[in-house]
């Protein structure tokens, strides 16, 4: 338990049953009245975003969010197994749970997963990946100077745009926020 005072961003709070992650918040003492504590929250599962306001110094319940670097190992079925770095323990998280992050998983990439008693909660990438280009048409000849994109299919089957000069097997830096094409990558 906390109070409404130590909120922080990042915090998780445990609020009618479910996780919700302190995104923003801002202590407001107005001329009259009491104190309170105005927040963004984002649900950890669902990642709806709500604002909610708490009066000071409310006592909130907080959860305990165990962020671990893992690698990603393979997928089993509908399962994607991660290990601990540390200690060698496997952990199989639901297809619903990494979410987009499958677009970018790599067989032993390391990638950071949050578990909250155990239950993963979500898997949390760096903020670019090297992946290599798999398919794309041919660019043509006079099409390097132009600002055009091309679909191109990366090697974990996902696919990005990318400048028309790209060919295949060249590796690229993707952003794994939004999928957007961040530049080539020399070997």
């Amino acid at each position: 338990m906390a109070t409404t005072n130590d909120l922080k961003n990042g915090t998780v709070l445990k609020i009618d049953g479910q996780l919700w992650t302190v995104v923003e918040f801002q202590h407001v003492k107005p001329g009259k009245g009491g104190a309170f504590v105005r927040t963004k929250l984002k649900n950890v599962l669902s990642g709806k975003v709500v604002d909610r306001t708490f009066n000071a110094g409310l006592k909130v319940e907080t959860a305990n969010v165990d962020k671990r670097d893992m690698q990603y190992l393979y997928k089993d079925g509908t399962d994607y197994v991660f290990m601990d770095t540390v200690t060698y323990d496997q952990l199989p998280v639901a297809e619903a749970t990494v979410g987009d992050a499958a677009n970018f998983l790599l067989e032993n990439q390391s990638v950071m997963v949050a578990t909250n008693e155990g239950v993963p909660l979500y898997v949390e990438l760096p903020p670019s990946v090297v992946l290599e280009i798999t398919y794309t048409e041919p660019g043509l000849q006079g099409d390097r100077s132009t600002g055009g994109t091309k679909p191109a299919t990366l090697e974990t089957g996902y696919e990005i745009q990318v400048p028309l000069f790209l060919e295949a097997s060249t590796k690229v830096k993707v952003d794994t926020r939004d999928g957007s094409y961040l530049g080539r990558v020399n070997d």
